[in-house]
């Protein structure tokens, strides 16, 4: 059984943009505007050269992230969706070089058709920890 429900996996096929949040040892913020894939129970993302960037180095320093996927299909009604996932990240050799991969311990959805077993939070929020 995967860490993501159906309705997740069919809503994250429908989108390729990401933001992800990292933070440094000495815990400053960044967030960054990403591409992404889901790979079994994981979301990976990469990039041309990821060793120059910021998100890079944090998770060098600290391998935990924060991966937001969302968006608004209709403002009348208004109707936001997402997943935000926070987890380990590692970064891994890949054929097409480096890459960040993301393993959930705790995912949060909205807008979506929510599991049964998740625990509603606030505003149609859903939270579970895997």
């Amino acid at each position: 059984m995967s860490v993501f429900t159906d309705v997740e996996i069919a809503y994250l096929g429908t989108q390729r943009l990401a933001r992800l949040a990292t933070s440094s040892a000495s815990a400053t913020p960044d967030v960054s505007a990403v591409v992404f894939s889901v790979d079994g129970d994981t979301i990976t993302s990469g990039g041309y050269d990821i060793t120059k960037t910021v998100r890079y180095r944090n998770l060098l320093a600290n391998p935990q992230a924060v991966i937001v996927i969302d968006d608004l299909p209709t403002t009348d009604p208004w109707a936001p969706r997402g997943v935000k996932i926070r987890g380990t990240a590692i970064v891994e050799q890949g054929m097409h070089g480096l890459f960040i991969r993301i393993t959930p311990k705790t995912i949060w959805t909205w807008g979506l058709d929510e599991s049964k077993d998740a625990e509603a939070r606030f505003a149609g929020v859903a939270r579970r920890d895997v």
